[in-house]
């Protein structure tokens, strides 16, 4: 009787400590689920085993005796070795780009940073180094003959739409391609004007807005007797001109056309702001420098290109501008 109380309460004992190891299986993987779905990017920090077989493999070191002696009562480890390695979870990434959208197909395991370094040596292996010396080259210095303020919009790459190569552009990039008056006061994108202009004498400055744009609409959406509300609206507010003029000619429109004809007056607005810089006028003036401006259209991929017409325009008077050689790409 005795000797089968003792081997009921070894039974016993055995299942208690296999029921203790599973919930630990079952917690580790929990965690390890939160992990990747927190972090997709941190491949490095959980890379090989899952953390699963790392918790396990910790518990069951010290003591491989005490794990044979589970087995023996059927308490068998061998769902660990069924968990998916994140090496495996890599391997069943489609290569998509980087389309956001498809983040929550790959279960947020897609590493951008992957694709980014693909992307990196396939620009070093077929365009760098096939073009060392021009490289080489701008590693020295810099002599580009454009200058290109454009939107922030991921949608919009100058590089991308009109085919700019290293060391052709020296760009601006912010919300709704605005240029502030130098009455302002300091700005990153004057900074980056002056530099542009009197250090590297470029001979063009091209402003690029597009259709679509989200800056422009919240420009539209302000209300004038309100105080900007924040950093957004504190720098679309320097396209305030463009909008007043925008609301006094199409009056009759819909909130969305006049946002349409906002975004091309915005244009317009900054390259009369552009002649508010004394070095800018100064160069315009004697035909060194030429400012231009260009409308990217999403719904049909088409582009507009102009330029503003110096000598006809009244630089005193904000609202006064004439524009030439007009043309349409599509």
């Amino acid at each position: 009787m005795f000797c089968i109380l003792i081997k009921t309460f070894v039974r016993d004992v055995k299942r208690w400590c296999g029921y203790f190891l599973v919930e630990c299986i079952s917690g580790s993987r929990i965690i390890n689920s939160i992990i990747r779905s927190k972090a997709p990017l941190v491949g490095s920090y959980v890379h090989g085993d899952s953390c699963c077989s790392s918790v396990i493999s910790s518990i069951s070191r010290p003591f491989p005796k005490f794990m044979n002696w589970l087995k023996t009562d059927g308490c068998h480890t061998s769902a660990v070795a069924s968990l998916p390695s994140f090496k495996e979870k890599q391997s069943e990434i489609p290569d998509k780009g980087l389309d956001v959208g498809n983040m929550a197909e790959t279960d947020g395991y897609l590493n951008l940073f992957c694709l980014m370094k693909q992307r990196f040596l396939n620009f070093k292996n077929h365009k760098y180094i096939k073009e060392l010396e021009h490289f080489q080259s701008l590693a020295e210095a810099q002599y580009p003959k454009f200058m290109v303020i454009a939107c922030a919009d991921s949608r919009v790459c100058p590089s991308n739409i009109l085919g700019f190569q290293p060391g052709e552009v020296f760009m601006i990039r912010n919300i709704a391609n605005l240029v502030p008056m130098m009455k302002n006061g300091p700005s990153e994108c004057n900074a980056a004007l002056e530099f542009a202009v009197t250090t590297l004498e470029v001979e063009n400055i091209l402003v690029i807005g597009h259709s679509s744009c989200a800056g422009i609409e919240t420009l539209m959406s302000m209300q004038e007797d309100t105080e900007p509300r924040n950093f957004i609206h504190n720098w679309v507010a320097n396209g305030k001109v463009a909008k007043l003029r925008t609301k006094s000619a199409t009056s009759h429109l819909s909130f969305d056309q006049q946002c349409r004809f906002c975004e091309k007056e915005s244009i317009n607005q900054s390259l009369l702001n552009l002649l508010s810089y004394p070095w800018i006028e100064d160069r315009v003036r004697k035909e060194l420098l030429s400012i231009h401006g260009g409308y990217y259209n999403f719904s049909n991929c088409s582009f507009e290109k102009w330029t503003l017409d110096f000598k006809d325009c009244n630089v005193k008077e904000e609202r006064s501008y004439v524009v030439k050689e007009k043309e349409l790409w599509c």
